[in-house]
């Protein structure tokens, strides 16, 4: 007799097929209960976070009703509202008290948003700063103190120090130092003169940005200082070798310019993208990646020791042979570390120098204040521009 061959394939095929489906329907039996499991937990984690947000916002709220009595008493005590001492001391206990998993950096700006607000809530505060909108002094100024404070954009260095002089301004955001260019020289010169204190230090790392509006193959002009193109040098001679470079007064009107006319870009801040409407068509093209600028906030009252500063003096040497070396030796045997030296010429009288020295301690200290009723000794002039909080890192 004939046997069907196909006969046992057809009779397992049945059979292996319900099988398979059986597994698929388990399969996603398991997979539907895994993903409203998964949901139930996102609704439940989501429900937490909702509780913690609610009991934040409440301790917020508590630590201004304090802020606020703090404000009142400053008003009767007659004490600035920024204090550069408490507010280190405040960062350095957040950075103390955090173990994670937020970033530091990401809780510092926080608190200096919430600090923003306190002085919001205390007294109205004026910061002036090198202008026009969208500057770096600009940018440096919002990330120390925050968008709940009044910004004032002066035209010149020397505008700044004569608003804070004059109270028109609480404080002054002066550049001092860059990483790349060195001294800025207006500002060193300003302190020759002017009558105030360094009462704080911010340096923030410089990334300069291709601002524009215009797909980068379109554009045909690039606006900036002259500084800036020195400093995307290499970027530029490599991307955009046939483009126009159009020298201006700042990053913030190359940026105001870009914004206006079709086929120019800007290198500027990322915040005079944001000002001006501008797209960031390349971010970070500085040549240089450790690219820092250090500015000065200026007051009319100093700081207080906080255990962690530096202090910034300004002296004329007497007219003898080696009177730098002994001034410098006088610190040495005190045991004063400097950090940066620089000179000026005093414009008073030819070839007499102006020297800036920074140095770590407070001149309140005992070795300190002691070296410096020594120093005066060799100096034709000695003055202490300010003793400040040590920036913790930049902003």
């Amino acid at each position: 007799m004939a046997i069907d061959a196909a006969g046992p394939v057809r009779a397992w095929r049945p059979a292996a097929l319900e099988a398979l489906a059986e597994r698929k329907r388990q399969q996603r039996t398991i997979t539907v209960a895994q993903k409203n499991h998964s949901a139930e937990n996102l609704t439940r984690l989501r429900r937490k976070i909702d509780e913690l947000d609610q009991k934040i916002v409440e301790l917020l709220n508590e630590r201004a009703k304090v802020v606020i009595a703090v404000g009142k008493a400053k008003i009767a005590d007659g004490s600035p509202v920024y204090a550069p001492d408490r507010e280190h001391a405040v960062l350095q206990r957040v950075s103390e008290l955090n173990a994670g998993p937020l970033p530091q950096k990401t809780l510092a700006a926080i608190y200096r948003e919430l600090m923003s607000g306190s002085f919001a809530l205390e007294k109205p505060l004026r910061v002036g700063y090198l202008g026009p909108e969208g500057s770096f002094s600009h940018l440096a100024a919002q990330r120390k103190f925050g968008s709940s404070v009044e910004y004032r954009p002066l035209a010149d260095i020397r505008a700044v120090f004569e608003e804070v002089i004059r109270g028109h301004c609480n404080l002054g955001m002066v550049p001092i130092e860059n990483s790349v260019g060195g001294g800025v020289i207006d500002t060193m010169d300003s302190f020759i003169d002017a009558h105030v204190y360094i009462c704080a230090e911010v340096v923030v790392a410089i990334h300069h940005n291709l601002l524009a509006n215009c797909p980068p193959e379109q554009i045909k002009v690039i606006a900036s200082k002259p500084e800036i193109f020195a400093q995307c040098r290499n970027w530029l001679s490599t991307s955009f070798n046939e483009v126009q470079l159009v020298p201006v007064a700042s990053s913030s009107k190359a940026a105001e310019l870009a914004g206006a006319e079709t086929g120019m870009a800007a290198i500027g801040s990322t915040l005079a993208a944001e000002l001006y409407g501008l797209k960031i068509v390349f971010a970070n093209i500085e040549d240089g990646p450790n690219n820092m600028t250090r500015f000065f906030v200026i007051a009319t009252t100093p700081a207080k020791r906080t255990g962690n500063d530096k202090t910034a003096l300004l002296f004329t040497t007497a007219h003898k042979a080696g009177a730098l070396v002994e001034v410098l030796n006088v610190l040495a045997r005190h045991g004063i570390n400097l950090t940066n030296i620089d000179t000026r010429p005093s414009k008073r009288r030819n070839w007499e120098y102006y020297f800036f020295v920074d140095a770590d301690g407070h001149c309140e200290d005992a070795a300190f204040a002691e070296a410096i009723q020594e120093a005066k000794g060799h100096c034709g002039e000695l003055h202490v521009l300010g003793s400040f909080p040590k920036a913790l890192e930049p902003v």
